[in-house]
């Protein structure tokens, strides 16, 4: 099942998505017909604070029953999928062996990370799929682009062991951790370098974990104006999904709609010679197999 945050009839509305006949369904039906409740909830978070895994077949059946009800994909407005985050979104940096190897020697240290390696982006950064990424050349003039597999948390949980993790997913979007690599080297620490606003592209939906049954082997590729620069998959992270969840939450507690961005493989602007930065332009493309294509120009 797919679940997506849309712009429909003047408003910001939830919805799930029928990828091959490419069809939008309101979830407000299913809840006032299926569920006789007078209001669905209102936001990505709220759904995902509520959902009963029940759902996941009963909404497939509802609409799959009711054609009616379909509304094209082209006519409505793909947001993020939580477009206002309740928490900071966490994020692992050098999960994948070639991208840590590919960038020795500038920002990172040589050594391979022994645990993970952890950083947050403030919700500001966050926009969906075909928004512009701002370059903000007044602050940084080494804008990069990375694409990540991101996991979106099911329910509250901490202390959680590798053999539950799974069961605190609800789902997993694409996203594009684009890093200001002169500010992230001029303060040392990262958080400003990936905290610019606009800076945390995320979509085009949720995917649900049930389409998606653990191990992930999902292939991540990254274009920019057409050309692939990064290519990778979800089977050579140093840290996988179970040991990420598993480890971060060991005195920190995971709630619904966390969002958590899990690396990204090599391939990214900086590791090139001469650096391939964005410019205003650009059109940057991320894709993950199973999940769908992120894109999104990029201006002043």
């Amino acid at each position: 099942m797919i679940y997506a945050t849309i712009f429909h009839d003047d408003k910001e509305q939830l919805c799930c998505i029928d990828g091959v006949g490419a069809r939008v369904f309101l979830l407000k039906h299913f809840f006032e017909q299926e569920l006789a409740r007078e209001e669905a909830p209102s936001s990505m978070i709220d759904f995902i604070r509520c959902y009963d895994e029940k759902w996941t077949d009963k909404i497939a059946f509802f609409f799959g029953q009711r054609p009616e009800y379909a509304i094209p994909l082209e006519e409505v407005k793909l947001l993020a999928p939580i477009p206002a985050p309740a928490r900071n979104i966490v994020c692992l940096g050098k999960n994948y062996k070639a991208h840590a190897e590919e960038l020795k020697g500038q920002i990172f240290s040589d050594k391979l990370p022994e645990h993970p390696i952890y950083f947050t982006k403030p919700d500001h950064t966050v926009i969906g799929t075909e928004e512009t990424i701002l370059l903000h050349s007044h602050v940084t003039s080494k804008v990069d682009y990375e694409v990540e597999l991101a996991i979106v948390i099911g329910k509250k949980g901490m202390n959680i062991s590798k053999e539950n993790a799974e069961d605190y997913i609800f789902g997993y979007t694409i996203a594009n951790d684009v890093s200001a690599r002169d500010l992230q080297h001029d303060h040392t620490q990262w958080y400003k370098g990936k905290s610019l606003t606009t800076h945390c592209p995320i979509g085009p939906w949720i995917v649900h974990r049930s389409a998606l049954p653990f191990p992930l082997c999902l292939d991540l590729k990254c274009y920019v104006n057409g050309e692939l620069r990064q290519h990778g998959n979800t089977r050579d992270l140093i840290f996988d999904i179970p040991t990420i969840i598993s480890d971060l939450s060991r005195g920190y507690e995971l709630r619904p709609g966390d969002i958590i961005l899990t690396g990204t493989p090599a391939g990214v602007g900086m590791g090139f010679n001469p650096p391939k930065y964005l410019k205003a332009g650009d059109r940057v493309t991320c894709q993950i197999e199973k999940i769908g294509i992120l894109t999104n120009p990029v201006g002043d």
